[in-house]
């Protein structure tokens, strides 16, 4: 299993890389201030499925695959970083349209089942996601410990529960401030601006690492 140290990492980035306003939080405060908390929190309990469904993917086709290579380990860790630092410049270059995208509200609200399917589907067919998991989980995993495909499960289950609980609590934030949200896209600017950062930084931090491995 994944000792004590790896863990730790892996859930200290992933509440940093969870928290900040990335794709799925963008995507989960534009349902809030656009319908309210339940669409929002609907919105994000389909998304975590589509996630979590990724993971176990990601898992079963990339474990006996690290168990045998450590070359393959390292270029994942080298891709993880650098897409890291390109999904944080990415948010930094865009913040003001992503901002202004979301200050529009509407007022019909789907049924909570197609909520849940549109969240799956978001989640599910995210390239990124994938991109993300494949590139970046991997780094996290102990190759001494054994059990590769058994530890990126445990990692996908983990970090999918703490998106469910994380993005959740941005959508109940977005429901309840929908009219402070809306009235300024400077705000939202300035979250996804933080973003940008945070995600950068983890990058380098990946990129350091694999380097001196």
């Amino acid at each position: 299993m994944i000792d004590a140290s790896h863990l730790s990492q892996f859930l200290v980035a992933s509440i940093l890389i969870i928290m900040v306003p990335g794709p799925s939080v963008l995507f989960t405060l534009a349902r809030g201030v656009a319908w309210g908390r339940v669409v929002a929190v609907l919105t994000v309990f389909g998304n975590s499925l589509g996630t979590l469904l990724l993971s176990l993917v990601v898992a079963f086709g990339l474990g006996p695959l690290l168990a045998r290579s450590t070359i393959l380990a390292v270029a994942l860790q080298l891709c993880g970083g650098t897409y890291l630092l390109y999904l944080g410049i990415d948010a930094l270059r865009h913040r003001h349209e992503h901002a202004l995208a979301m200050t529009k509200r509407e007022e019909v609200r789907p049924p909570s089942v197609k909520i849940i399917q549109q969240g799956f589907v978001v989640g599910v067919l995210n390239p990124k996601s994938l991109i993300f998991f494949a590139a970046v989980f991997p780094h996290f995993v102990d190759r001494h410990q054994g059990h590769i495909t058994l530890q990126l499960v445990t990692l996908g289950v983990l970090f999918s529960a703490m998106a469910l609980c994380s993005d959740s609590t941005w959508g109940l934030i977005a429901g309840t401030a929908r009219a402070w949200l809306s009235e300024s896209a400077s705000r939202l600017v300035r979250l996804r601006t933080i973003g940008g950062g945070v995600m950068c930084a983890l990058g380098v931090v990946i990129l350091t690492s694999a380097l001196s491995s």
